[in-house]
């Protein structure tokens, strides 16, 4: 049997109900403040493609520079594709995403993987034959 999702002992269906307000008593402090300040134009625009989404109003994905909105309850199932700096990264919200900025997600930074030195590199690579 599958664990039902809880987030601070609420149901999605729950938390989905709730009034910003209301899921801002719930998150930390950080987050707190970001939601008590307000959302900006950017976010809000942001929110609107996303309910217009869920709602069948848009076809296309949801694009964004907006790394720095918070992952509210009416944002999970959603696919966002966040800018990264070079390309847009796509992001299956999930329930477990909560309370998180949506640029956690989007990774701007990749693992660096060295092949094999260059000539010169080494005082042993300087004696190989350059062919």
């Amino acid at each position: 049997m599958a664990k039902k999702f809880l987030f601070k002992g609420r149901t999605l269906e729950e938390l989905q109900n709730l009034d910003l307000k209301e899921f801002a008593s719930l998150i930390t402090s950080r987050q707190r403040r970001s939601l008590k300040r307000g959302l900006t134009d950017q976010q809000k625009k942001l929110l609107k493609k996303i309910n217009d989404l869920k709602s069948g109003k848009r076809k296309k994905p949801v694009k964004s520079h907006v790394r720095d909105m918070l992952i509210l309850p009416e944002m999970v199932g959603v696919t966002i594709h966040v800018h990264n700096g070079k390309e847009y990264v796509p992001i299956i919200i999930n329930e477990n995403m909560l309370g998180h900025y949506i640029g956690e997600f989007g990774l701007t930074r990749k693992k660096v993987a060295h092949s094999a030195p260059g000539v010169g590199a080494t005082k042993s690579s300087a004696a190989q034959s350059v062919k």
